[in-house]
């Protein structure tokens, strides 16, 4: 969309209208409407959180590993990233 236009005073005002818009339609789109279809995941009833009847004791013991998993998984990863940063900014200094 920003590509389109070439004074950048006039990039940055539709993107701004642009991004006002998104974040409207953000709200009915995370909030409101996955509360009005019906769905085979746990607390689709209306209750967004999990309650003992839920989840049984069957799935708990998957999915809280692999929620910790996933969890230690992202952490690692932004570790790299960030090690991979400092190197950059390092070899950047060098030269």
């Amino acid at each position: 969309l920003r590509a389109v236009f070439e004074d950048p005073e006039k990039k940055a005002r539709i993107s701004a209208v642009y991004n006002i818009f998104a974040f409207v339609a953000l709200i009915p789109l995370i909030y409101v409407i996955p509360r009005l279809t019906d769905s085979l995941h746990p607390g689709a009833g209306g209750n967004p959180a999990f309650g003992t009847q839920d989840l049984d004791n069957t799935m708990r013991m998957v999915f809280y590993p692999a929620v910790i998993g996933w969890t230690l998984l992202g952490f690692w990863m932004g570790n790299l990233s960030h090690r991979m940063g400092r190197i950059r900014l390092k070899l950047m200094d060098a030269l």
